[in-house]
């Protein structure tokens, strides 16, 4: 009877020891580690054991359902999750054929070495760059119509495995007919990012979709480094000009609220924005008689819209000439550079750079930091 006894204790004993070992090695799928996200509120990442958990909150004004994308790799079983009121729409990685729907992932992708990965673009005479417009002049890239009514029967046709939307006001019907061949979408809601650096740091976002997250860190630690020392650069004048900015659309004139991404690179330029204390963090509507009021005497006007001269400046209002910066001929545009079907360079770059940007508006407003700087955005009219 006691060698019973011992034989079963033994084998309970051997048991409960392959149970403890069985589960030190089985993948704890819950442990995560949050991918660092400084500047940026409108989307985070968790790295899973097994999948990355993606979260898109903010992407167009005012949307009341945020976006769950899982990402795992390819050749592996689906994850089987369930996180209770979020929609989960899982996607398989490495993305080795996209779509694109803003000017703004161009260089992302360009940045990361990826651009041959784009198949399609909505309205490709948007696109400034020389790399890409070389792919599209080749055939690599199609014309897929315009992004709120993308070409869907050759969007299919071309079988890309990711589409990056964006929408300015949450139409995405087209998105989600696309969505129901198969084909995954995911939302970029980088332009409503408040902070210059916020909306550099959404390459994070479109790397994860590439395996490509050593590379984007790397980029954005570059691009971060580069604005603060330009940051810190301009607090050392003591000088700071007064500054207004924006143009008139018909009889409603739009400048750049307080808390706004453009405020903010002025802000950080060093320069007196007229409009710094307003709290709003989209454009601000006023009447021409409003802006003359407060900016007639200002020293700079940055940002004049798409008038390429101050002959047509003063053509589009004639009012325009009542400003001391025009008087002085210190009107400054991004609409000058463009690309060579017409599309502005400012548009399509400055999101992923915001250092250029800011040195552009440190050149005009301090000149004597940068002396040897050449303006990469932003043009004086004559």
């Amino acid at each position: 009877m006691k060698y019973y006894t011992i034989v079963i204790f033994i084998f309970f004993s051997f048991c409960s020891c392959k149970k403890e070992v069985k589960q030190k090695i089985i993948p704890d799928i819950k442990k995560l580690v949050t991918q660092e996200i400084e500047y940026a509120t409108g989307f985070t990442i968790e790295n899973h054991e097994t999948y990355k958990k993606i979260k898109v909150t903010a992407p167009w004004p005012d949307a009341k359902n945020a976006f769950t994308y899982i990402l795992y790799p390819k050749g592996m079983e689906k994850p089987t999750l369930d996180i209770p009121n979020e929609t989960l729409k899982f996607i398989q990685i490495p993305v080795e054929k996209t779509v694109a729907s803003s000017t703004t992932d161009i260089p992302i992708l360009e940045y990361l070495e990826l651009e041959n990965k784009l198949v399609g673009f909505p309205h490709t005479d948007y696109i400034s760059s020389e790399k890409t417009r070389t792919l599209i002049d080749s055939g690599h890239i199609a014309e897929l119509g315009n992004n709120g009514h993308l070409n869907t029967e050759l969007t299919i046709e071309l079988a890309p495995e990711l589409i990056i939307g964006y929408s300015a006001a949450g139409d995405i019907k087209t998105y989600d007919l696309l969505e129901k061949t198969g084909i995954p979408v995911v939302m970029n809601g980088s332009w409503m990012e408040q902070h210059p650096l916020g909306r550099a740091e959404w390459i994070k976002f479109v790397a994860a979709f590439f395996n490509k997250k050593i590379e984007a860190d790397s980029i954005f630690k570059n691009i971060e480094k580069e604005y603060k020392e330009a940051t810190t650069l301009a607090k050392n004048t003591t000088t700071s000009p007064t500054v207004f900015s924006g143009d008139m659309f018909k009889d409603v004139w739009y400048v750049p609220g307080g808390n706004s991404y453009f405020a903010q690179l002025l802000k950080d330029a060093n320069t007196d924005y007229l409009w710094v204390d307003n709290q709003k963090t989209g454009s601000i509507a006023l009447s021409f008689e409003s802006v003359l009021e407060k900016a007639k005497k200002a020293d700079i006007w940055i940002g004049s819209g798409n008038s390429k001269s101050l002959a047509s400046l003063k053509e589009k209002n004639n009012r325009f000439t009542f400003f001391d910066a025009f008087k002085n001929k210190n009107v400054y545009s991004y609409a000058i550079k463009v690309g060579e079907k017409g599309g502005l360079l400012y548009y399509e770059l400055g999101s992923i750079r915001p250092d250029f940007i800011l040195k552009d508006i440190i050149q005009i407003a301090h000149p004597e930091l940068l002396t040897d700087y050449k303006p990469y955005f932003f043009e004086k009219l004559n």
